[in-house]
């Protein structure tokens, strides 16, 4: 059975109940984590979740709040004696800015450092991020304010799916990500150029016709009734606000 772990759930400002978004997601020998802020390995000890277990980095996009916890992550892998190669996927800008990020700080001057194994992803429709026993990870470009990804997730031993929007603005490229999703998480930022409105988001689950909706990275001040009235209104599914450090089996 797969495993999603919500380890942030806030938009760019968090407080002391609400880290940026980014989450994990589990099956089989796969640890994957979507995004990487905060302190990672204080946020993975306090779920349970093994550092080391990680095998994958998917990166959203290049903006601070989804990827400020990289360098940090690395650098205590390394500290905690991890071996074994991380594999860091995202768009080919990411990447190549992720790179840069890293050189500022002479990784490659720190002995023994475990390989870091870089995909980069091209900018187009339904593009394969991994595929293995555990899971077929597909990407589509979305509609923010720099080049960002969207993922669908098949968890391969039970057929289940989830679909992650990012920061976006409604567009169809989530919808079909989403198309027939057991659980779409989406954002719901509020009013704000490249995001989206909680009605927006149940909007999207609707055409997509997911099962159920999560809303995340929205305002720490949120009204919650207010977010999921809005969301309700426009999707007939199940609706929850994401929390941090919720676990869903899948």
């Amino acid at each position: 059975m797969g495993t999603i772990v919500i380890l942030g759930s806030a938009n760019a400002v968090p407080d002391q109940y609400h880290e940026n978004t980014h989450l994990l997601i589990q099956e089989g020998d796969r640890a994957v984590l979507v995004d990487c802020t905060g302190n990672p390995i204080a946020e993975l000890n306090r779920t349970g979740v093994s550092p080391d277990a990680l095998t994958d980095i998917i990166l959203t996009h290049f903006h601070p709040d989804h990827v400020s916890g990289v360098p940090l992550l690395l650098m205590d892998l390394w500290l905690l004696g991890r071996r074994k190669s991380i594999t860091i996927h995202g768009l080919a800008d990411t990447v190549t800015r992720m790179k840069s990020m890293m050189d500022l700080y002479d990784w490659r001057d720190w002995p023994n450092f475990f390989s870091i194994l870089y995909h980069p992803l091209p900018e187009e429709d339904q593009v394969a991020v991994l595929r293995d026993e555990d899971f077929a990870i597909t990407a589509s470009p979305v509609k923010h304010l720099i080049p960002t990804l969207g993922i669908r997730v098949e968890f391969q031993r039970t057929g289940k799916v989830m679909a992650f929007s990012s920061d976006t603005e409604p567009c169809q490229s989530v919808i079909d990500l989403a198309q027939q999703a057991d659980l779409l998480i989406h954002e719901a930022t509020g009013s704000s150029f490249g995001h989206s409105l909680p009605r927006q988001a149940g909007e999207v689950a609707q055409m997509a016709g997911a099962k159920t909706l999560s809303l995340i990275h929205y305002p720490t001040n949120a009204d919650s009734e207010k977010w999921l009235r809005e969301a309700k209104e426009a999707f007939d599914g199940p609706v929850s606000l994401a929390t941090d450090y919720q676990r869903t089996e899948i």
